[in-house]
C-alpha cells in the first residue's frame, strides 16, 4: 500500500479526534468513491461520442461491418 498525506486545519483535526473519525477509512471511501465517479463519467462521454459517430450510419452499414468482422475471426 502507498501512504499520503494531507493537510487540514488544526480545528478540523481536533474535531476529527473529537468525534472519532476513523480519517484513513473516510479517505479511502471518498478516493475511491471519487475514481468510479471519475470513470462512469469518462465512460459516458464516450458512450455519447460513440454515439454521435454511429447516428451518421445506417443500420446497413452497421450490419456489414459486424458481418466483416465476425467473418474475419
Amino acid at each position: 500500500m502507498t501512504s499520503i498525506t494531507v493537510r487540514i486545519p488544526d480545528d478540523l483535526k481536533r474535531e476529527l479526534e473529537a468525534l472519532k473519525v476513523e480519517v484513513s477509512e473516510v479517505t479511502r471511501s471518498a478516493l475511491e468513491n471519487e475514481v468510479k465517479r471519475l470513470k462512469r463519467e469518462r465512460a459516458t462521454e464516450a458512450a455519447k461520442k460513440l454515439s454521435a459517430l454511429l447516428a451518421g450510419l445506417s443500420d446497413e452499414a452497421i450490419i456489414q461491418a459486424i458481418r466483416e468482422s465476425r467473418d474475419e475471426r
